[in-house]
C-alpha cells in the first residue's frame, strides 16, 4: 500500500525554545513515541517528521524542530535547519513552557505573520505555571488561537485537534485538483508516458500516478500510452479526448501527433499550477529571451536522484536553452531543501515540477525570487518556450495564456 505523498500533506510545524515540550506534544497528537523526549535541553536535533491522518483535514505531516534558542556552533546549525522548515510550513504552532513568553516567541509571531501563515499557540506545562492574562488577551486580539494544556494529559490531543480544525481556512480542508477542472466527469484524458531511464522499474513516476488518481477521483477517464502509440490511440477513439497530457520531454512529438483542436499540456505545467503560481512561471519564462552567453541559471530540483545520461534538468534543458540563446550559459544545480539565500548572481531560476514538495514550499521559493527581482519558471514551461510551442502548451489555461501574450 502506498501512503499519501508528503507533497500532498498539510505541513504543521512545531516551533519554540528547547525543552518546552514540542516532542511531547507531537507524541500526544500522534499517540506514538514519534520523537525522543528528555529533560535534557536540545534533545531534538534534526527536524522529525510524522505523517498521519487527521479527519476532517485528511493527510497531514507534523514536523518537530530543534529549539530556536539553541546555542554554540552546532546549535546554530540546528537553528538553521529549523528555519528551513519555515518555508514549507502551512500551519505554525508555537509551543511555550509554563506560560513563559519572550523575545524568541515574539520573533516567531512576527516571522509567520510576515509570511501570512496560520499561527497557533500551545501553552504547555500548564500545571507548572499559567500564561499571563494580558498575553492571552493580546493573542486573542491578534486572532491567534491558543490553548493551555499539559502535553502528557489525556485531554491534550482533543484540545489541540479542536483548535487546529476551528482555526483553519476552508482552502486547507478542500484539496485543489490537478486536472479535474479541465476534464469533466465522463470525459477522457490521454496521458503520454515515456518509459525511459528515469521511469522507476515496474512503476510510473509520481506526477503521472497522482494525475491518474486525480482523474479517477473526479469521475473522469484516462488512457495511458507511450509517445509512439499516441497517434494510433487517438485514431481508435470515437470521441476525441478533452485533454492530452504529456511528459515535457516528448512535447514536440506529441504536439505533432495531436490534432490542433485538442488541448494539450504537460505534467510539469499541471504541477506548476498545482504547487506554485502558473502565471508567475509563465511571466518568468520571458526572461529566456534576455539571456546572454555567460549568464548564470539556477536549476532547482525538489527531489534527490542520481543523474542519468540524458537527465532532463542537467542535460536536456541546458542543451535546449543553449541552442535557443545561441551561446554558452552557466548552469548551477541544487537539490532538495538546498536553495541559495542570495539569488543575485542568477538571471533566471528554473524549478522542477515539485511533485515531492508541498505547495507552501514552492510558493516560498517563488516569493523569495520575486523579493530578489529574479524571474522564476519551471521545467515544463521552459521546455515549451524554448521549443516554440508555448501557446499550444498553455491552451487549457486562459489566464496563463494571457500572461504569456501580454508579458
Amino acid at each position: 500500500m502506498q501512503n499519501t505523498p508528503k507533497g500532498l500533506r498539510l505541513h504543521i510545524g512545531l516551533f519554540g525554545r528547547r525543552n518546552v515540550g514540542k516532542s511531547s506534544l507531537l507524541n500526544a497528537i500522534t499517540r506514538q513515541e514519534s520523537a525522543i523526549v528528555s529533560d535534557i535541553a536540545g534533545t531534538t536535533t534534526d527536524p522529525v517528521e510524522k505523517p498521519m491522518e487527521m479527519l476532517p483535514l485528511g493527510p497531514v505531516l507534523f514536523i518537530d524542530t530543534a529549539g530556536v534558542d539553541d546555542e554554540g556552533a552546532l546549535g546554530a546549525q540546528r537553528v538553521e535547519k529549523t528555519r528551513r522548515v519555515f518555508d514549507r510550513t502551512d500551519v505554525a504552532v508555537i509551543v511555550v513552557s509554563a506560560g513563559q513568553w519572550g523575545a524568541f516567541e515574539d520573533a516567531l509571531v512576527e516571522t509567520f505573520g510576515q509570511r501570512e501563515r496560520p499561527l497557533l499557540v500551545v501553552f504547555n506545562k500548564a500545571d507548572q505555571g499559567a500564561a499571563d492574562d494580558t498575553l492571552k488577551r493580546k493573542l486573542t486580539t491578534q486572532k491567534i488561537p491558543w490553548i493551555e494544556t499539559v502535553a502528557t494529559s489525556p485531554e491534550c490531543r482533543h484540545q489541540f485537534r479542536e483548535m487546529l480544525i476551528e482555526s483553519l481556512p476552508e482552502e486547507f480542508i478542500q484539496s485543489p485538483t490537478i486536472v479535474g477542472d479541465l476534464v469533466p466527469p465522463g470525459e477522457l484524458a490521454m496521458l503520454v508516458v515515456p518509459i525511459d531511464l528515469e521511469a522507476p522499474k515496474g512503476r510510473l513516476i509520481l506526477p503521472q500516478v497522482q494525475t491518474i488518481r486525480d482523474l479517477l477521483d473526479n469521475d473522469s477517464c484516462c488512457m495511458v500510452v507511450k509517445e509512439r502509440e499516441l497517434r494510433e490511440g487517438l485514431n481508435r477513439l470515437r470521441v476525441p479526448p478533452a485533454l492530452v497530457i504529456t511528459d515535457s520531454q516528448a512535447f514536440l512529438n506529441v504536439a505533432a501527433d495531436t490534432p490542433p483542436d485538442i488541448k494539450m499540456t504537460s505534467f510539469s505545467i499541471l504541477f506548476a499550477r498545482l504547487k506554485g503560481n502558473l502565471d508567475a512561471f509563465v511571466r518568468g519564462a520571458k526572461a529566456i529571451d534576455r539571456l546572454r552567453s555567460g549568464d548564470r541559471v539556477l536549476v532547482a530540483e525538489a527531489c534527490t536522484h542520481h543523474q542519468i545520461g540524458d537527465d532532463i534538468g542537467r542535460v536536456k534543458i541546458p542543451r535546449w536553452l543553449t541552442q535557443y540563446v545561441g551561446g554558452k550559459l552557466e548552469f548551477v544545480h541544487v537539490q532538495g531543501s538546498d536553495f541559495p539565500e542570495d539569488l543575485t548572481p542568477f538571471k533566471l531560476v528554473i524549478h522542477c515540477g515539485s511533485c515531492t514538495f508541498n505547495r507552501r514550499h514552492l510558493l516560498s521559493r517563488v516569493e523569495h525570487c520575486e523579493a530578489a527581482g529574479i524571474p522564476i519558471t519551471n521545467y515544463g514551461i521552459t521546455i515549451a518556450y524554448s521549443l516554440g510551442i508555448m501557446q499550444r502548451a498553455l491552451s487549457p489555461f486562459p489566464s496563463a495564456l494571457e500572461a504569456y501574450k501580454n508579458g
